[in-house]
């Protein structure tokens, strides 16, 4: 409180969460603090990241944490996310850059492929955002009839799909392409416009608009339909 969170290390504002360590009067191993345990964790699950995508069930097979302290830690990473998701929205998107850093914080960090819909006014600000699916790999198909009727019931002119891959790599597959185009034909026609399709592995990004690869999908369209 004397000198500001911003002062403590990861280790140290992770105890504050955790508040006890393994060396509590009523359970747990004495001798360890929460400081100590904090190291550990960070340690053995390589950082802050990986804390964050760990599984439940594997914090739990760590000796010192009970449900409670999972929940806490959880917990913690999720209002961090929220916080960053609602200052981003205070902005429009105007590169596929501030797309990825829109999303990066949940979507690097996904254990399962995550498909999202940003839904956009005519100055590209943000009217709604909707996980479209999640845990089911973009080969095995995307609703994009859903997409195109989220974007019109909130009265959207353009919208960006994006989704992860929790391989790390943001190389689009013929999946992506697949969906990419049958969702920008079904957009034309509806009148509303597909910005971009933002593909997140790890730190990097792709974008098919910045590419070049949504313009040829494009022509690829209009070859077929002479």
């Amino acid at each position: 409180m004397a000198e500001g969170p911003e002062q403590l290390t990861d280790a140290e504002l992770l105890a504050v969460i955790l508040r006890l360590g393994m060396g509590s009067s009523k359970k747990g191993v004495r001798g360890q603090t929460a400081v100590s345990l904090a190291r550990c964790l960070l340690a053995d699950f390589t950082g802050l990241s990986g804390l964050d995508r760990a599984d439940r069930r594997d914090l739990l097979k760590v000796p010192g944490l009970s449900i409670a302290k999972v929940s806490q830690i959880k917990a913690a990473f999720e209002l961090g996310k929220r916080l960053r998701t609602h200052v981003s929205r205070l902005r429009s998107f105007e590169t596929s850059a501030e797309v990825a850093a829109y999303l990066a914080p949940r979507l690097s960090v996904a254990r399962d492929e995550m498909v999202v819909a940003l839904l956009l006014d005519g100055q590209n600000h943000l009217l709604d955002e909707k996980v479209i699916s999640q845990g089911t790999p973009m080969q095995a198909g995307v609703p994009t009839r859903r997409i195109l009727e989220e974007a019109l019931r909130a009265s959207a002119t353009s919208l960006v799909l994006a989704h992860n891959h929790p391989s790390g790599s943001c190389d689009p597959s013929p999946g992506d392409d697949e969906t990419t185009y049958d969702l920008d034909k079904g957009a034309s026609l509806l009148g509303l416009v597909v910005i971009d399709h933002v593909i997140i592995g790890g730190e990097e990004h792709f974008s098919y608009a910045d590419s070049g690869r949504l313009q040829e999908l494009r022509a690829q369209q209009e070859h077929r339909e002479l």
